[in-house]
């Protein structure tokens, strides 16, 4: 059941009033490009699929666009603000635009790519947690993933990022633009890339065009295999960096200091494969075959 809010969105004149009143400008360093389109705070909250008392996270609030939308849905909102000059004045724009959801929102000033659960409470205590944001274009990835690593319960996302890397983290195997974050990204669940967004829609308007990524996790939290004990995460990635770290390659040579010829066998991968070639199912086989047997030879030498 979704809640409308009482109150009013951000519109063009708007942020630019807030900005100034603040003393605020956009900066390239924290890839800032601020939404004035209500019409588009609202499609990504209807993709989230966020309504009343959801806990949210909001990664890069900026002015607040966005939160205010996701207010209007009745959701509770823990926003995660680098710039300290955004994170004091978003409170106030709350209070202004919509002052009886100001009891839901929690703003930290923090770096998401450093963050973790002890830094908010909030969210280290909720069952489960929706990422909603519009993402900075220099850091999605990274944030993306350094969140779905510390916060378990991270189940779905729905941001906003430069259409080319909306088309990497959902790409799949064999096309030229899949590579090491659409492999790690399937590591914990499914990707989609869904709407095109415009460049009109943003202050200032950006050189590139953007889209929405919307994101499911498996129901174990991560990739599990049909037999066996899936090996580490780790020790996954770590093939999947060096696989497309050479990814003209195949994958015997891009691979050879990492696995051994009868890691492929007992896989049932075929090692003159490229590395972009292979899901995130058959990395899982390569690197549990691994283990299995750096295990096997440790059992033999002792």
């Amino acid at each position: 059941m979704r809640q409308h809010q009482s109150g009013h969105l951000l519109g063009a004149a708007d942020i630019r009033r807030i900005a100034a009143d603040a003393g605020i400008k956009p900066t390239k360093k924290f890839g800032q490009n601020f939404v004035i389109d209500p019409g588009t705070v609202r499609k990504i909250v209807h993709e989230s699929g966020v309504s009343q008392d959801d806990t949210v996270l909001e990664v890069g609030p900026g002015l607040g666009s966005l939160t205010l939308a996701l207010l209007e849905a009745g959701t509770r909102v823990t926003a995660i603000e680098i710039d300290p000059a955004l994170a004091q004045r978003l409170p106030g724009t709350v209070a202004t635009f919509m002052p009886d959801a100001s009891n839901r929102l929690h703003v930290i000033n923090h770096d998401a790519l450093t963050v973790t659960p002890d830094d908010v409470p909030e969210l280290r205590d909720a069952n489960h947690i929706t990422l909603v944001a519009n993402l900075p274009y220099n850091v999605a990835t990274p944030i993306i993933l350094t969140l779905l690593e510390r916060f378990g319960q991270l189940d779905h996302f729905t941001v906003m990022v430069q259409k080319e890397v909306a088309d990497r983290l959902a790409a799949k195997p064999g096309s030229k633009i899949y590579g090491t974050p659409s492999v790690k990204l399937a590591w914990y669940g499914h990707a989609e890339r869904s709407a095109l967004i415009g460049r009109n829609v943003f202050w200032p308007a950006p050189n590139v065009d953007s889209a929405l990524v919307t994101f499911t996790r498996y129901p174990d939290g991560q990739l599990t295999l049909t037999q066996g004990e899936p090996p580490a995460r780790d020790r996954v990635f770590t093939l999947i960096d060096a696989a497309f770290g050479q990814r003209r390659k195949t994958l015997h040579a891009a691979l050879k200091h990492l696995v051994p010829q009868a890691a492929f066998e007992a896989a049932n991968i075929d090692p003159t494969r490229r590395g972009e070639t292979l899901t995130i199912d058959e990395f899982t086989r390569l690197a549990a075959a691994c283990d299995r047997i750096n295990a096997d030879g440790r059992e033999a030498s002792a």
